[in-house]
């Protein structure tokens, strides 16, 4: 049985590890600006598929975390944190992004994943489909394979969205400092148009 969005969102605001939004966090290699990259998503209005060796198909697919604010924290300090200990690790995202409402990422084509082993999920989804496929495999207790603490979503292709949709995610308030001086200079339509403006360091500090 369905129910109303208001039914719906008094459901989630009273559970902590829920949420009705879904974040997308940029990922700037060591010699990027966080903030550049997100201009730059900003000014096309658009996030690029990613093309990683992660997605199955010939499809690229934008990826989002489903989980409220303080598990997005938590997921980039474990990744930061992990980084530092294995330098040689693959960098996954930084603490800088979007978000979205989740009815609003539905309606663009955004599905949660599927969680299995991947030949056996290619058994029952369609090819054109293989992008919602993320790896899960326990079989081997020394190489653990586990995601489902992002609780991702995707998109497939890319992801095209109005400003007055994005509500943004920045670190700390030096980049948020940062940001709003380049968005005052570069485009300065677009603060006055966002749904607002986190900073990540002021919710688990």
């Amino acid at each position: 049985m369905g129910y109303t969005k208001d039914i719906w969102k008094r459901r989630l605001a009273e559970r902590t590890d829920l949420t009705t939004q879904l974040t997308h966090l940029t990922k700037a290699e060591e010699d990027q600006n966080l903030t550049g990259v997100l201009m730059s998503i900003l000014s096309e209005r658009r996030i690029r598929g990613s093309d990683s060796t992660f997605i199955y198909g010939d499809k690229r697919a934008v990826c989002f975390q489903d989980a409220p604010l303080s598990g997005i924290c938590q997921n980039v300090y474990f990744e930061q944190r992990y980084r530092k200990e294995n330098p040689e690790a693959k960098r996954r995202y930084s603490a800088c992004g979007l978000i979205f409402g989740k009815p609003y990422v539905f309606s663009k084509g955004g599905r949660p994943v599927i969680y299995d082993q991947a030949d056996d999920a290619k058994e029952y989804l369609r090819e054109d489909e293989w992008w919602r496929i993320v790896p899960l495999d326990f079989s081997n207790t020394e190489k653990i394979v586990d995601w489902t603490h992002e609780r991702e979503w995707r998109v497939p292709k890319a992801f095209n969205f109005e400003i007055e949709k994005a509500t943004v995610i920045l670190p700390n308030t030096k980049i948020y400092r940062e940001f709003t001086e380049q968005c005052a200079e570069e485009l300065p339509d677009v603060l006055s148009q966002l749904r607002g403006i986190v900073v990540m360091s002021n919710i688990l500090y």
